[in-house]
């Protein structure tokens, strides 16, 4: 498929079947399209209401062809697909384009079938087809710029109308190949991935994405990116589906329909965007082709103190660090500034408005040059001067640091177009708003830091065929075995024994020891507590007699456990993704868990490094590292119970539908397991 995917994007042969001589009809841009390629190219016409269009001669039907194309464009409605298609196979044709809808299941599989019997890569359906700016082609049905501006991105979107925006927009993004793949009947986005790492000089990939397709297939060439230094801007849309495991485990609905996305996002190095605003900013940034240095944030420059605490905040509220700057660059700073100004980043130059320009640039440079800068940031509203002040782009233009500059732009609606293309020009981006400007930022000294590579784990074969055939046994599992099964991947749990009476369940606290939990068994109650079927803290054999009898309600298995330390209460577990398989979700637990909706999510296998990466995410990181005068939770020990979930997910993640640890409790000796639910797959 890949040697057919090179046809259709390096195609030098090419039918139009549909070609038109009415005016704005859809065959008759195709043909303008078409025409407005570049280099060599044998074209074509394929309709049977012609003899030729504009001198040209067109053909009734592909039959009437004597040799294979590389590219079929089929501009013909639904009713017409399958035979067109049928007829593009059996002519030898390597690709096609199907740029209608493909209404119906039936109609798509059959279209499917047909691509793919007859060894075609197909774009669509459902699409608006690609152009190949690298090589001149333009094979698409929809009329855009004479001049497409060639540049280091590659873009790969399900959705037609993100394809011509970014085609069509002001901003300086500059193409390799982009691509609407509309519904991928065939040709997925890995692929295109695959080919634009193979046969292209992109630096920089945009995609927007509906869905995940070939999961596996797309994180291998998201790590041949990351290990490729070629930064991958990820826009989805939509969320990706758990399945069954958002009905019976808490980790799925902690999970969420984004866990998907988030978790494909970190475990390959990608950078997750969540509107268009954000992915043209990330785009347009790390186009220029400069990276972060090895600092500890950004500075930023300000004409206006309001607008500088407006972006403190919103730097705060996402996490973008600003630098803290050396004695040195406050001293050389402090000279340069009016009186009344303080010299500290972020930092607001705005006192008498004498020498802007020297003042900004030189400002500027001052703070690029301390260590702990890793990117600067004029940021300005950049609006039309009405008295021809050019000051803040000179500064810009004059800017010769050593850390990347960018135009923090405030308000996307007031930037002067003449200005942000004359900084453009320069290689200065233009961020075109606040919070997008800062995420690009934040994005930018992420690809200054360790980008993950396909990860490796051990498998021991004798302990997952074990599982497997337990697994695969009818029987869900009970509450002894599924501990048991945690304990087997090397998660601490708490010492827990069965029974099905009264007598049997005083004997297994004896021997526990009290104080004990007693707990319903029942296969068919996945939440215990939810069904009033959990008792804490029973002391003696009265209380464990009084609480076996007051769960018979909901039937006679019980499970009695030891009594864990307190501690912080996490969850812990596995989702399942149709396309990703599982996923590993670590957040709060027990009532939290649904409550904050506080997880960060991973795709498997997990190390401990990433492990520990995830923790800083929750929003109860403070309580695990101390609240309030409570005692720090022992950090490694919940790094290994991610890393056991992760293993267990390698090694049976095809049997597990859905795993919930819930809670696990952190404390100062360790992290624990206290209730788990395991879901086989059906």
């Amino acid at each position: 498929m890949s040697d057919a995917l090179s046809a259709m994007l390096r195609a030098r042969s090419i039918a139009l079947v549909g070609a038109s001589a009415r005016e704005g009809s859809f065959g008759a841009r195709m043909i303008r399209e078409i025409g407005r390629s570049t280099g060599s190219r044998q074209v074509h016409l394929i309709n049977p209401r012609y003899d030729s269009i504009d001198d040209q001669a067109c053909l009734p039907s592909l039959k009437y062809l004597d040799d294979p194309v590389d590219l079929v464009l089929l501009g013909v409605g639904d009713d017409k697909l399958e035979g067109q298609l049928r007829d593009a196979g059996q002519l030898g044709a390597r690709s096609a384009v199907i740029f209608g809808s493909a209404h119906g299941d039936a109609l798509r599989a059959s279209l499917r079938d047909i691509a793919i019997d007859a060894g075609m890569a197909l774009c669509g359906a459902g699409c608006m087809g690609f152009v190949n700016v690298a090589d001149g082609l333009r094979a698409t049905g929809y009329v855009e710029r004479a001049e497409l501006a060639a540049g280091p991105i590659a873009l790969v979107t399900h959705s037609g109308s993100v394809f011509s925006a970014l085609l069509r927009t002001h901003r300086a993004l500059g193409f390799t190949l982009a691509i609407s793949s509309g519904q991928e009947l065939v040709t997925t986005t890995a692929q295109y991935l695959e080919h634009v790492l193979d046969e292209t000089d992109t630096r920089v990939i945009g995609l927007v994405l509906e869905a995940v397709r070939e999961g596996p297939r797309l994180a291998a060439a998201l790590h041949r990116a990351a290990a490729a230094d070629i930064a991958v801007v990820l826009l989805p849309v939509g969320g990706s589906p758990l399945g069954s495991a958002l009905v019976t485990a808490h980790s799925g609905a902690l999970a969420g329909d984004r866990a998907a996305w988030e978790a494909l996002a970190e475990g390959t190095g990608a950078l997750l965007v969540s509107d268009l605003a954000e992915l043209t900013d990330t785009l347009e940034l790390l186009a220029i082709g400069r990276r972060a240095r090895h600092g500890s944030g950004i500075a930023t420059v300000h004409d206006s103190g309001a607008e500088r605490t407006l972006v403190a905040d919103l730097a705060h509220e996402l996490g973008v660090p600003f630098a803290p700057l050396s004695a040195p660059t406050m001293a050389r700073l402090d000279d340069l500034l009016d009186d009344g100004l303080l010299a500290e980043n972020p930092l607001d130059l705005w006192g008498t408005g004498a020498g802007t320009r020297e003042l900004f640039g030189e400002s500027l440079r001052t703070m690029a040059a301390d260590p702990a800068v890793s990117a600067v940031a004029l940021a300005i509203d950049l609006v039309e001067e009405y008295d021809g002040d050019t000051s803040y782009v000179d500064a810009a233009l004059d800017y010769d640091g050593d850390a990347p500059l960018v135009v923090l732009a405030n308000l996307a609606s007031a930037i002067d177009p003449a200005a942000a293309a004359q900084l453009r020009a320069a290689g200065v981006p233009v961020l075109e708003g606040t919070r997008s400007g800062l995420v690009a930022l934040q994005h930018l000294l992420t690809l200054a830091e360790h980008r993950p590579s396909p990860p490796q784990v051990a498998i021991d074969t004798e302990r997952q065929q074990r599982w497997v055939a337990r697994l695969d046994e009818p029987r869900p599992l009970d509450g002894t075995e599924s501990f048991a099964l945690l304990a087997d991947y090397a998660m601490p749990v708490v010492a827990s024994r069965r029974a099905a009476t009264e007598d049997n369940a005083v004997a297994a606290a004896a021997a526990i020891g009290y104080p004990i939990v007693l707990k319903t068994d029942e296969p068919a109650i996945a939440h215990k507590s939810d069904a009033g079927g959990v008792l804490l803290g029973l002391g003696d054999e009265a209380a464990v007699r009084a609480g076996y009898r007051s769960l018979q309600r909901l039937g006679p298995r019980v499970l009695l456990c030891a009594t864990a330390p307190a501690g912080v209460e996490l969850a812990v577990g596995l989702v399942r993704d149709p396309q990703l398989g599982p996923l590993v979700v670590v957040g709060a637990g027990g009532v939290l868990a649904e409550l904050l909706t506080d997880r960060a999510v991973a795709l498997p296998p997990v190390s401990p490094q990433r492990a520990a990466n995830l923790l800083p995410r929750l929003k109860i990181r403070a309580l695990l590292d101390g609240w309030r005068g409570g005692e720090a939770a022992h950090l490694d020990s919940v790094v290994a119970a991610v890393v056991a979930v992760s293993t267990l997910a390698v090694e049976l993640g095809d049997r597990i539908a859905a795993l919930d640890v819930n809670p696990i409790i952190a404390g100062p000796s360790g992290a624990i397991a206290v209730d788990a639910l395991v879901q086989k797959m059906a």
